[in-house]
Protein backbone atom coordinates (compact mmCIF):
# COMPACT_ATOMS: atom_id res chain seq x y z
CA UNK A 1 0.00 0.00 0.00
CA UNK A 2 2.80 2.15 0.69
CA UNK A 3 4.77 1.33 -2.40
CA UNK A 4 1.16 1.98 -4.26
CA UNK A 5 0.72 5.68 -2.83
CA UNK A 6 4.60 6.62 -3.48
CA UNK A 7 4.36 5.87 -6.47
CA UNK A 8 1.40 7.83 -7.38
CA UNK A 9 2.90 10.15 -5.43
CA UNK A 10 6.58 10.00 -6.77
CA UNK A 11 6.13 8.21 -10.39
CA UNK A 12 10.10 7.18 -10.25
CA UNK A 13 9.36 4.80 -7.94
CA UNK A 14 7.78 2.83 -10.65
CA UNK A 15 11.04 1.78 -11.83
CA UNK A 16 11.46 -1.80 -11.71
CA UNK A 17 14.27 -2.61 -9.62
CA UNK A 18 12.03 -0.97 -7.08
CA UNK A 19 9.87 -3.89 -5.15
CA UNK A 20 10.11 -5.89 -2.24
CA UNK A 21 12.50 -8.59 -4.12
CA UNK A 22 15.19 -5.89 -3.31
CA UNK A 23 14.15 -3.79 0.03
CA UNK A 24 17.17 -2.55 0.75
CA UNK A 25 16.84 -0.83 -2.47
CA UNK A 26 13.63 0.07 -2.09
CA UNK A 27 14.35 1.90 1.88
CA UNK A 28 17.33 3.78 0.25
CA UNK A 29 14.80 4.74 -2.53
CA UNK A 30 11.79 5.89 -0.08
CA UNK A 31 14.21 7.58 2.35
CA UNK A 32 15.99 9.97 -0.54
CA UNK A 33 12.25 10.95 -1.96
CA UNK A 34 10.79 11.34 1.22
CA UNK A 35 12.86 14.27 1.65
CA UNK A 36 12.67 15.56 -1.54
CA UNK A 37 9.49 18.36 -1.24
CA UNK A 38 6.47 17.29 -4.04
CA UNK A 39 6.38 19.85 -7.09
CA UNK A 40 3.75 17.74 -8.80
CA UNK A 41 0.50 17.83 -7.38
CA UNK A 42 -1.61 14.78 -8.20
CA UNK A 43 -4.19 15.69 -11.00
CA UNK A 44 -7.89 15.50 -10.16
CA UNK A 45 -10.44 16.06 -12.89
CA UNK A 46 -13.24 17.02 -10.59
CA UNK A 47 -11.26 19.43 -8.58
CA UNK A 48 -11.07 22.39 -11.46
CA UNK A 49 -12.95 25.73 -10.65
CA UNK A 50 -15.99 25.11 -13.06
CA UNK A 51 -17.09 21.55 -11.84
CA UNK A 52 -17.04 22.90 -8.23
CA UNK A 53 -18.62 25.43 -8.93
CA UNK A 54 -21.02 23.56 -11.15
CA UNK A 55 -21.58 21.11 -8.17
CA UNK A 56 -22.09 24.04 -6.01
CA UNK A 57 -24.85 25.63 -7.82
CA UNK A 58 -26.57 22.63 -8.37
CA UNK A 59 -26.85 21.99 -4.70
CA UNK A 60 -28.07 25.40 -3.63
CA UNK A 61 -30.66 25.47 -6.81
CA UNK A 62 -31.78 21.54 -5.66
CA UNK A 63 -32.09 22.80 -2.02
CA UNK A 64 -33.83 26.16 -2.85
CA UNK A 65 -36.65 24.01 -4.87
CA UNK A 66 -36.85 21.97 -1.69
CA UNK A 67 -37.73 25.00 0.64
CA UNK A 68 -40.40 26.59 -2.56
CA UNK A 69 -42.29 23.40 -2.28
CA UNK A 70 -42.71 24.38 1.45
CA UNK A 71 -44.98 26.99 1.04
CA UNK A 72 -47.95 24.80 -0.53
CA UNK A 73 -47.44 22.93 2.45
CA UNK A 74 -48.47 25.68 4.97
CA UNK A 75 -52.07 24.36 5.82
CA UNK A 76 -54.53 23.28 8.23
CA UNK A 77 -51.86 20.28 9.41
CA UNK A 78 -49.50 23.86 10.06
CA UNK A 79 -52.23 25.32 11.79
CA UNK A 80 -52.64 22.46 14.15
CA UNK A 81 -49.16 21.72 15.11
CA UNK A 82 -49.16 25.87 15.50
CA UNK A 83 -52.03 25.58 18.13
CA UNK A 84 -50.90 22.35 20.15
CA UNK A 85 -47.20 23.89 20.65
CA UNK A 86 -48.86 27.72 21.96
CA UNK A 87 -51.07 26.10 24.09
CA UNK A 88 -48.90 23.91 25.44
CA UNK A 89 -48.58 23.92 29.49
CA UNK A 90 -45.30 22.39 29.72
CA UNK A 91 -42.18 21.69 27.13
CA UNK A 92 -42.08 20.90 23.30
CA UNK A 93 -40.20 17.62 23.73
CA UNK A 94 -38.15 17.77 19.97
CA UNK A 95 -36.62 14.15 18.62
CA UNK A 96 -35.03 12.55 16.19
CA UNK A 97 -32.16 10.18 15.05
CA UNK A 98 -29.11 10.15 12.79
CA UNK A 99 -29.38 13.25 10.49
CA UNK A 100 -33.21 13.71 11.37
CA UNK A 101 -32.26 14.06 14.82
CA UNK A 102 -29.48 17.04 14.52
CA UNK A 103 -32.04 19.00 12.84
CA UNK A 104 -34.34 18.45 15.92
CA UNK A 105 -31.36 19.48 18.18
CA UNK A 106 -31.46 22.83 16.39
CA UNK A 107 -35.13 23.15 15.84
CA UNK A 108 -35.60 22.82 19.84
CA UNK A 109 -32.53 25.33 20.56
CA UNK A 110 -34.06 27.43 18.17
CA UNK A 111 -37.73 27.00 19.62
CA UNK A 112 -36.61 28.11 23.52
CA UNK A 113 -34.56 30.58 22.68
CA UNK A 114 -37.93 32.12 20.95
CA UNK A 115 -40.76 31.91 23.74
CA UNK A 116 -41.16 28.41 22.95
CA UNK A 117 -39.66 26.10 25.97
CA UNK A 118 -38.37 22.97 24.09
CA UNK A 119 -35.87 20.36 24.55
CA UNK A 120 -34.21 17.27 22.61
CA UNK A 121 -34.51 13.75 23.82
CA UNK A 122 -32.69 11.21 21.61
CA UNK A 123 -35.30 8.66 20.53
CA UNK A 124 -32.94 5.58 21.48
CA UNK A 125 -32.02 6.74 24.88
CA UNK A 126 -35.78 7.44 25.12
CA UNK A 127 -36.04 3.65 24.96
CA UNK A 128 -34.04 3.32 27.68
CA UNK A 129 -35.31 5.32 30.30
CA UNK A 130 -35.42 8.87 29.58
CA UNK A 131 -39.15 8.55 28.27
CA UNK A 132 -39.38 9.92 31.94
CA UNK A 133 -38.34 12.90 30.84
CA UNK A 134 -41.93 13.40 28.77
CA UNK A 135 -44.85 14.16 30.83
CA UNK A 136 -48.31 14.27 29.91
CA UNK A 137 -47.97 18.43 30.03
CA UNK A 138 -45.82 18.55 26.95
CA UNK A 139 -46.31 18.02 23.21
CA UNK A 140 -43.69 15.84 21.31
CA UNK A 141 -42.20 17.17 17.63
CA UNK A 142 -40.92 13.89 15.68
CA UNK A 143 -38.48 14.25 12.74
CA UNK A 144 -38.26 11.02 10.15
CA UNK A 145 -37.97 12.06 6.59
CA UNK A 146 -38.77 8.47 5.81
CA UNK A 147 -41.65 8.18 8.79
CA UNK A 148 -40.46 4.55 9.48
CA UNK A 149 -37.64 5.20 11.65
CA UNK A 150 -37.78 2.17 14.38
CA UNK A 151 -36.39 4.10 17.11
CA UNK A 152 -39.42 6.36 16.95
CA UNK A 153 -41.93 3.83 16.32
CA UNK A 154 -40.63 2.55 19.84
CA UNK A 155 -41.20 5.18 21.83
CA UNK A 156 -44.51 6.94 20.13
CA UNK A 157 -47.04 4.44 20.83
CA UNK A 158 -46.14 4.44 24.63
CA UNK A 159 -46.54 8.36 23.85
CA UNK A 160 -50.00 8.02 22.58
CA UNK A 161 -51.07 5.63 25.25
CA UNK A 162 -49.95 8.78 27.79
CA UNK A 163 -52.45 11.49 25.42
CA UNK A 164 -49.70 13.15 24.88
CA UNK A 165 -50.14 15.22 21.43
CA UNK A 166 -47.98 14.45 18.84
CA UNK A 167 -46.38 16.55 15.62
CA UNK A 168 -44.53 14.09 13.54
CA UNK A 169 -42.67 16.06 10.11
CA UNK A 170 -41.93 13.59 7.77
CA UNK A 171 -40.88 13.13 4.06
CA UNK A 172 -43.61 10.56 3.56
CA UNK A 173 -46.95 11.25 4.52
CA UNK A 174 -48.31 8.16 4.18
CA UNK A 175 -45.48 6.34 6.05
CA UNK A 176 -46.48 4.85 9.91
CA UNK A 177 -45.73 8.08 11.82
CA UNK A 178 -47.24 10.55 9.14
CA UNK A 179 -50.27 7.76 10.48
CA UNK A 180 -49.77 8.01 14.15
CA UNK A 181 -49.44 11.92 14.72
CA UNK A 182 -52.20 14.62 15.50
CA UNK A 183 -50.32 16.99 12.98
CA UNK A 184 -48.30 16.09 10.10
CA UNK A 185 -46.29 18.68 8.64
CA UNK A 186 -44.94 17.38 5.17
CA UNK A 187 -41.36 18.14 4.23
CA UNK A 188 -40.62 15.48 1.86
CA UNK A 189 -38.21 16.57 -1.29
CA UNK A 190 -38.08 14.95 -5.31
CA UNK A 191 -34.76 14.59 -5.16
CA UNK A 192 -31.35 15.48 -2.58
CA UNK A 193 -28.92 17.48 -3.75
CA UNK A 194 -26.30 14.57 -3.30
CA UNK A 195 -25.78 13.05 -7.01
CA UNK A 196 -26.08 10.18 -5.26
CA UNK A 197 -29.77 11.08 -4.29
CA UNK A 198 -28.63 9.08 -0.74
CA UNK A 199 -27.22 11.68 1.65
CA UNK A 200 -29.48 14.02 3.33
CA UNK A 201 -29.10 17.17 2.13
CA UNK A 202 -32.64 18.36 0.65
CA UNK A 203 -34.24 16.75 3.07
CA UNK A 204 -32.64 18.07 6.26
CA UNK A 205 -33.25 21.80 4.87
CA UNK A 206 -36.48 21.14 4.17
CA UNK A 207 -37.37 19.64 7.72
CA UNK A 208 -34.46 22.98 9.41
CA UNK A 209 -36.62 25.29 7.66
CA UNK A 210 -40.02 24.00 8.41
CA UNK A 211 -38.99 24.12 12.41
CA UNK A 212 -37.75 27.53 11.66
CA UNK A 213 -41.25 28.54 10.64
CA UNK A 214 -42.97 27.02 13.58
CA UNK A 215 -40.36 28.74 15.77
CA UNK A 216 -41.02 32.73 14.16
CA UNK A 217 -44.70 31.69 13.91
CA UNK A 218 -44.93 31.37 17.75
CA UNK A 219 -42.81 33.84 18.34
CA UNK A 220 -44.73 36.42 16.84
CA UNK A 221 -48.04 34.98 17.93
CA UNK A 222 -46.78 35.28 21.42
CA UNK A 223 -45.53 38.71 20.91
CA UNK A 224 -42.00 37.80 21.93
CA UNK A 225 -39.94 40.97 21.85
CA UNK A 226 -35.96 41.56 21.32
CA UNK A 227 -35.99 42.23 25.40
CA UNK A 228 -37.06 38.70 25.73
CA UNK A 229 -34.80 36.90 23.63
CA UNK A 230 -32.37 38.79 25.35
CA UNK A 231 -33.18 37.25 28.47
CA UNK A 232 -32.66 33.79 27.25
CA UNK A 233 -29.27 35.11 25.64
CA UNK A 234 -27.46 37.09 29.08
CA UNK A 235 -23.82 36.27 28.05
CA UNK A 236 -23.91 37.09 24.75
CA UNK A 237 -23.53 40.66 22.89
CA UNK A 238 -26.77 41.04 22.37
CA UNK A 239 -27.68 40.20 25.48
CA UNK A 240 -25.31 43.07 26.87
CA UNK A 241 -26.82 45.03 24.55
CA UNK A 242 -31.02 44.72 25.08
CA UNK A 243 -30.85 44.36 29.16
CA UNK A 244 -27.19 46.49 30.59
CA UNK A 245 -29.15 49.71 31.46
CA UNK A 246 -26.84 52.82 32.26
CA UNK A 247 -27.69 52.61 36.58
CA UNK A 248 -25.56 49.37 36.08
CA UNK A 249 -22.83 50.57 34.90
CA UNK A 250 -22.76 54.19 35.54
CA UNK A 251 -20.68 56.19 38.69
CA UNK A 252 -23.10 57.44 40.87
CA UNK A 253 -22.50 59.35 44.76
CA UNK A 254 -19.24 60.59 45.11
CA UNK A 255 -18.09 59.22 42.53
CA UNK A 256 -19.83 61.73 39.71
CA UNK A 257 -17.23 64.48 39.06
CA UNK A 258 -19.11 67.77 39.76
CA UNK A 259 -18.51 71.44 40.90
CA UNK A 260 -20.90 74.32 41.99
CA UNK A 261 -20.98 76.97 40.16
CA UNK A 262 -19.35 79.67 41.81
CA UNK A 263 -15.85 76.99 41.28
CA UNK A 264 -12.78 78.02 38.90
CA UNK A 265 -11.33 76.28 36.31
CA UNK A 266 -8.80 75.01 38.78
CA UNK A 267 -11.24 73.35 40.84
CA UNK A 268 -12.93 72.08 37.77
CA UNK A 269 -9.14 70.91 36.67
CA UNK A 270 -9.03 69.13 40.62
CA UNK A 271 -12.16 67.52 40.07
CA UNK A 272 -11.99 65.96 36.91
CA UNK A 273 -8.61 64.81 37.87
CA UNK A 274 -9.69 63.36 40.84
CA UNK A 275 -12.67 61.51 39.45
CA UNK A 276 -11.29 60.16 35.85
CA UNK A 277 -14.15 60.60 33.78
CA UNK A 278 -12.45 63.62 31.15
CA UNK A 279 -15.15 66.24 32.73
CA UNK A 280 -17.61 67.54 35.25
CA UNK A 281 -21.10 68.66 35.82
CA UNK A 282 -21.72 72.37 37.32
CA UNK A 283 -24.50 72.09 39.50
CA UNK A 284 -26.65 74.44 41.65
CA UNK A 285 -27.22 73.81 45.17
CA UNK A 286 -30.39 71.46 44.38
CA UNK A 287 -27.57 69.47 41.75
CA UNK A 288 -29.34 70.49 38.62
CA UNK A 289 -27.26 70.45 36.11
CA UNK A 290 -26.29 73.85 34.88
CA UNK A 291 -23.89 72.74 32.29
CA UNK A 292 -20.57 70.73 31.50
CA UNK A 293 -16.95 71.34 31.43
CA UNK A 294 -14.79 68.88 29.47
CA UNK A 295 -11.03 68.30 28.97
CA UNK A 296 -11.38 69.66 25.42
CA UNK A 297 -12.78 72.54 27.31
CA UNK A 298 -9.86 73.00 29.51
CA UNK A 299 -7.15 72.25 26.60
CA UNK A 300 -8.43 75.54 24.94
CA UNK A 301 -8.50 76.86 28.38
CA UNK A 302 -4.92 76.68 28.41
CA UNK A 303 -3.80 77.48 24.66
CA UNK A 304 -5.52 81.19 25.74
CA UNK A 305 -3.00 83.26 27.60
CA UNK A 306 -5.82 85.80 28.49
CA UNK A 307 -7.35 82.69 30.85
CA UNK A 308 -6.61 82.50 34.58
CA UNK A 309 -7.22 79.04 35.80
CA UNK A 310 -6.98 80.32 39.19
CA UNK A 311 -9.34 82.77 39.10
CA UNK A 312 -11.72 82.52 35.43
CA UNK A 313 -15.05 81.27 36.62
CA UNK A 314 -15.90 78.00 35.27
CA UNK A 315 -19.32 78.53 34.08
CA UNK A 316 -17.66 81.16 31.74
CA UNK A 317 -16.58 78.44 29.99
CA UNK A 318 -18.92 75.57 30.38
CA UNK A 319 -21.00 74.03 27.94
CA UNK A 320 -24.57 74.77 28.13
CA UNK A 321 -27.54 72.11 27.84
CA UNK A 322 -24.64 69.42 27.48
CA UNK A 323 -26.30 66.09 26.14
CA UNK A 324 -27.64 63.68 28.83
CA UNK A 325 -29.11 60.42 29.58
CA UNK A 326 -31.78 59.00 31.98
CA UNK A 327 -30.60 56.33 34.27
CA UNK A 328 -33.47 53.60 33.03
CA UNK A 329 -31.83 53.52 29.48
CA UNK A 330 -30.38 51.21 27.88
CA UNK A 331 -26.29 51.27 27.89
CA UNK A 332 -26.23 50.75 24.15
CA UNK A 333 -28.45 54.26 23.73
CA UNK A 334 -25.31 55.94 25.21
CA UNK A 335 -23.16 54.22 23.17
CA UNK A 336 -25.22 55.34 20.12
CA UNK A 337 -25.35 59.06 21.83
CA UNK A 338 -22.11 59.21 22.33
CA UNK A 339 -21.45 58.02 18.41
CA UNK A 340 -23.77 60.61 17.24
CA UNK A 341 -22.57 63.20 18.58
CA UNK A 342 -18.59 62.59 18.51
CA UNK A 343 -18.60 63.04 22.13
CA UNK A 344 -16.66 60.68 25.11
CA UNK A 345 -18.70 61.26 28.35
CA UNK A 346 -22.33 61.69 29.44
CA UNK A 347 -23.91 63.01 32.74
CA UNK A 348 -27.24 61.00 33.65
CA UNK A 349 -29.92 63.18 35.13
CA UNK A 350 -33.62 62.39 36.21
CA UNK A 351 -36.80 63.92 35.70
CA UNK A 352 -35.74 67.07 37.23
CA UNK A 353 -32.30 67.52 35.62
CA UNK A 354 -30.90 66.69 38.77
CA UNK A 355 -27.14 64.95 38.25
CA UNK A 356 -27.39 61.32 39.66
CA UNK A 357 -24.65 59.86 37.26
CA UNK A 358 -21.96 59.87 35.07
CA UNK A 359 -19.99 57.53 32.37
CA UNK A 360 -17.81 57.86 29.82
CA UNK A 361 -16.93 55.85 26.56
CA UNK A 362 -14.60 53.82 28.53
CA UNK A 363 -17.27 52.61 30.92
CA UNK A 364 -19.12 51.30 27.75
CA UNK A 365 -15.78 49.33 26.45
CA UNK A 366 -15.49 47.46 29.92
CA UNK A 367 -19.14 46.87 30.10
CA UNK A 368 -18.51 45.21 26.54
CA UNK A 369 -21.32 47.34 25.18
CA UNK A 370 -19.11 48.79 22.19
Amino acid sequence: MLLKFLGHRYPSLAEPDISLLHPQAMNARIKTLAATPLTTPIANPFLDAASLRRSALTVISTEARAIDLLKARIDENFMRACQLMFECPGRVVVSGMGKSGHIARKIAATLASTGTPAFFVHPGEASHGDLGMITHKDVVLALSNSGETDELLTILPVIKRQGIPLIVMTGNPGSSLAEMGDAHLDVSVSEEACPLNLAPTASTTAALVMGDALAIALLEARGFTDEDFARSHPAGMLGRRLLLHIADIMHSGEHIPSIRSDASLSDALVEMTRKGLGMTAIVDADRRLLGIFTDGDLRRAVDNNNIDLRTTPVTSLMSVNPKTIAADKLAVEAARLMEDHKIHALLVVDGDERVVGALNIHDLLRARVV
